[in-house]
């Protein structure tokens, strides 16, 4: 008899634990994943996928107005939001289905159930009330929108969970928060023609990043008509007698709009699963605590993904699974590598983005060079739309090595991917230098600034 029903249970059906399950069961371990809701995770259902789609639908408006600068007359345009979400929705179930099918054939038994933890190596199955055993249990629950509970009038909100599936679309929006949920959805939003507005606490938009990025996409968006507000919270949410929300923010701006979205930040998905019954660790944010190969303090429960609050992006939970596997099913320990993780803002204009911000670098390393690019992209010159690409390289000047490279323009986030590449592999500026230029691209600049727009000293530019 074994001693395990499984040589490995996995919670939680996103794209860490798929990617978890799918490989150990095709190594022939018997394996079983539970999810309670829909197999894809916060990616697939409710967040990359459907905001990528949505990212496309609310770009269309400015490109029919950009077609006449090309010779191009666009007739009478409309846009059904009710045929986009079930547009979505199709889309979604799709990639839903092969993820299953992607856990079927590789072997893994697929539950849907929500599993909870009742000891170290023993869980209990909602759909059946009974028990089972694994000798390795993963955790990739993931996350959620902070509902923000201590808000007075919260609960008449939405999140970004509930943006993609609204019966209606909105004349106005408010969206408090300033990360890049909040900043993607203002745009998305707008381009839909939604009245909306920005309101964050903070100075300026996107905190961590690149503060020529911030203020470019600060520029651009309240270019397009994009209300922001800064340094201002929401204070109270109340319902009018109209239906409509009744804001007052924390300045004493009184703004009444159709709905408030609440992208204030994203917790773990760590309540009710039975961590304190099994002995493991949490922080004080509810995320789990790991080692650097994704173990918890108890023997045989590992935690991936955004439920371990490390860094709560898609992709690295993909990797964290296969170090994981790496780990602990074909004897290769192996840690994951959060170091110079490409990113993109799917904003209007995007941001990419990989490495250290201007500001990070100086306090890092005593001299920078800083080669800076702002121009009006090639389309806009017959379009006529006034926005303005800015490329930025950052560079140690001891030895030359790239620190990091920022993007704000069209298809920024497909060019911090290749970007990445070269920063992984320790590329310095020369290296740059030597690579002949695309033309006519835009990412060109990218390999032709050669002259440094100006150097930082100690922290101090010079």
């Amino acid at each position: 008899m074994p001693a395990f029903d499984y040589d490995l249970f996995v919670i939680g059906g996103g794209s860490g634990g798929v990617r978890s399950g799918r490989l150990a069961a095709a190594m022939g371990k018997k394996v079983a994943i539970a999810e309670e809701f829909r197999f894809g995770g916060t990616c697939v259902i409710r967040g990359c996928v459907p905001k990528k789609l949505y990212v496309y639908a609310s770009q269309f408006g400015e490109q029919f107005e950009d077609a006449a600068g090309y010779g191009w007359t666009v007739g009478e345009t409309r846009f059904d939001w009710r045929a986009l979400v079930a547009a979505k929705e199709q889309e979604i179930t799709r990639l839903e289905g092969l993820y299953r099918k992607g856990l079927d054939t590789s072997g893994a038994e697929i539950l849907d159930t929500r599993a909870v933890l009742v000891g170290p190596n023993t869980l209990r199955l909602s759909s059946t009330d009974g028990l089972v055993t694994a000798e390795r249990i993963l955790i990739a629950t993931g996350g959620h929108p902070s509902p923000h509970k201590d808000l007075p009038g919260h609960e008449l909100c939405i999140t970004s969970n509930e943006a993609f599936d609204l019966p209606e679309l909105p004349k106005s929006i408010l969206i408090a928060g300033g990360g890049y949920i909040a900043v993607e959805f203002a745009n998305i939003f707008h381009g839909l023609g939604v009245e909306t507005t920005l309101i964050y606490r903070g100075k300026e938009i996107l905190s961590r990043f690149d503060h020529d990025m911030r203020q470019g996409l600060h520029k651009a968006m309240v270019g397009k008509g994009i209300r922001i507000l800064c340094e201002d919270i929401v204070q109270e949410i109340v319902e009018g007698p109209d239906g409509r929300r009744q804001v007052r923010t924390l300045k004493g701006d009184e703004l009444v709009v159709d709905q408030v979205m609440l992208a204030l930040g994203r917790v773990p998905n760590t309540t009710d699963l039975g961590l304190e019954i099994a002995g493991v660790e949490t922080d004080q944010r509810g995320a789990i605590v790991v080692d650097e190969y994704s173990r918890t303090n108890v023997s045989g429960i590992f935690a991936i993904g955004d439920v371990t609050d490390r860094v709560q992006l898609t992709p690295v939970a993909i990797h964290e699974a296969m170090c994981f596997i790496e780990t602990e099913f074909r004897g290769r320990p192996t840690s994951p590598d959060h170091d110079l993780i490409p990113t993109a803002v799917f904003s209007q204009p995007e941001i990419g983005t990989v490495g250290m911000s201007e500001e990070a670098a100086a306090k890092a390393f005593a001299e920078l060079e800083v080669y800076r690019a702002e121009f009006r992209p090639m389309k806009a010159t017959l379009s006529g739309r006034q926005e303005r690409t800015i490329m930025k390289i950052v560079v140690n000047a001891a030895d030359r090595k790239v620190l990091g490279v920022h993007v704000l323009g069209h298809d920024a986030g497909e060019m911090a991917q290749l970007l990445g590449i070269a920063l992984k592999a320790g590329c310095t500026k020369d290296d740059f230098d030597r690579t002949m230029a695309v033309h006519p691209t835009a990412a060109e600049e990218l390999v032709t600034m050669y002259q440094p727009s100006y150097r930082i000293r100690n922290g101090e530019r010079i």
